[in-house]
């Protein structure tokens, strides 16, 4: 639970409503499903916020799409295997011996439920403040105009399939710099493209994030700028 809510970013104040969030029906009572219709309002709502600030030029189809492909279900379960969320989750015997643990539903739903939890033990700014810290990086993977076929890729996959487009080599990732204390460390590394000519460097709290905010400013450069 302690690795759990380190990775969450949040302690609870009330540990019962952390196990409840984490209680599939297949234990019984006391499970966490009507904390997973409360956080899916929630979830909802904090991420067509964040999109409408973000994007003030996008008309209502467009956010309409962003916030689908942030908050469907595969979306949520790829959040809570990040997390390492089925590790914790409190499943009965015929759910755990079948593998619910890995279930995309179960952890989606778990998912949700956390971050109703999150809502009744700290409030709004907090749970508001947990929910955007996971979504960050999709987040921050979009681009105006990217909702409906490609709101839900990554920017490496984009900028991948932009080059295979017009036929130009895959791009190169290279690590610049690692700074920080071991607990803190921050990655630097160079996104190099051959065709068009450029480099771009993203910076990020592990490799991953780097490598993607690094594609995210190449794709942004080539697509604005022509290059």
């Amino acid at each position: 639970m302690a690795v759990l809510q380190r990775a969450l970013g949040y302690e609870f104040t009330d540990p019962g409503l952390l196990t409840m969030a984490l209680t599939h029906r297949s234990a019984g009572h006391g499970n966490n499903e009507r904390l997973e219709f409360l956080g899916d309002s929630i979830v909802n709502h904090i991420v067509a916020e964040a999109l409408y600030k973000r994007f003030p030029e996008s008309r209502e189809g467009e956010m309409s799409r962003m916030r689908a492909s942030l908050v469907k279900g595969d979306t949520l379960a790829e959040l809570a295997r990040e997390l390492n969320l089925g590790d914790a989750l409190v499943l009965g015997p015929g759910e755990r011996k079948a593998g619910g643990y890995r279930r995309s539903s179960i952890l989606a739903d778990a998912l949700e439920a956390l971050a109703g939890a999150i809502l009744l033990d700290a409030g709004y700014e907090k749970c508001r403040a947990c929910v955007l810290a996971w979504f960050d990086d999709r987040l921050e993977q979009l681009l105006v105009g990217d909702a409906g076929d490609i709101a839900g890729k990554d920017a490496k996959t984009r900028l991948q399939e932009y080059l295979q487009g017009r036929g130009n080599p895959l791009p190169d990732y290279d690590l610049v710099a690692v700074s920080g204390d071991d607990h803190d460390q921050q990655f630097t590394v160079a996104c190099r493209l051959s065709k068009p000519q450029l480099v771009a460097e993203g910076v990020g709290k592990s490799r991953r994030k780097a490598e993607q905010a690094a594609a995210l400013d190449a794709l942004q450069r080539v697509t604005t700028h022509g290059r």
